[in-house]
């Protein structure tokens, strides 16, 4: 990988954390460690014609960062993805601005969320149907996966509190991943689980809108805070 896409993420990361099954709570030995981090480009990079990246793959095998500007952009879209990477309970390295981000959890969720995760959702749902009229069967982790995330997105709604760790779920799930569970029961836990996540964001607690305001004053923060701590031009 590029020199200075790597030196981004070694020298400029304000949080990364563990994601996947481990944080997720349904590792086993087989696991990937799945890292995930965001990292804060300085400032006078932008001044140039060639800009930063916006995300950067690597340097460690499983590792993937996105630019602060990038990630808090996909948060406010409530992209699953984003949203879970804020709320890991494995976090592996935070300085004072990633605390910050951490405390703006709150104001990326809204109830923008039921649209994304169910979109999300009903995306890889077809991609498991087509396996299963092909091959007979679906790939079950992704089954497992699937239903693993929608069952926060119901919990998400029903509570206005976004909960990665599946708790007393995991060894249900599991034996989904093992394909233990017909596809037709699975098939049913996932319509069950889509109506009553639709049925929560009839009434969920989550705000109409995220606080764009709050999260773009962060980030307008943070880029003055790394323009003024920028070496004098010679």
């Amino acid at each position: 990988m590029d020199h200075e896409d790597a030196a981004l993420v070694r020298d400029h990361t304000i949080y990364s954390c563990v994601m996947g099954s481990r944080a997720f709570g349904l590792a086993t030995d087989a696991s990937d460690t799945d890292r995930r981090g965001v990292y804060v480009a300085p400032t006078p990079l932008f001044w140039r014609f060639d800009k930063p990246p916006t995300h950067v793959e690597g340097p460690a095998d499983e590792q993937f960062s996105w630019e602060l500007e990038r990630f808090c952009e996909l948060a406010l879209r409530a992209n699953p993805n984003i949203l879970e990477c804020l709320h890991s309970p494995l976090v592996e390295r935070v300085t004072d601005t990633g605390r910050e981000l951490l405390d703006l959890r709150g104001a990326f969720l809204s109830r923008q969320a039921h649209s994304t995760f169910a979109r999300y959702a009903d995306g890889q749902r077809k991609k498991l149907e087509a396996d299963v009229r092909t091959h007979g069967a679906p790939r079950w982790k992704h089954a497992m996966h699937l239903l693993r995330l929608l069952l926060s997105c119901r919990d998400l709604l029903r509570t206005g509190t976004l909960t990665i760790d599946v708790g007393e779920d995991r060894e249900s799930l599991l034996a989904v991943k093992r394909g233990e569970v017909p596809w037709p029961e699975v098939d049913r836990r996932m319509t069950r689980l889509a109506a009553e996540a639709a049925e929560a964001a009839s009434r969920t607690p989550l705000p109409e809108e995220p606080d764009r305001a709050r999260v773009e004053e962060f980030l307008v923060r943070t880029r003055r805070a790394s323009a003024l701590s920028a070496p004098a031009a010679p």
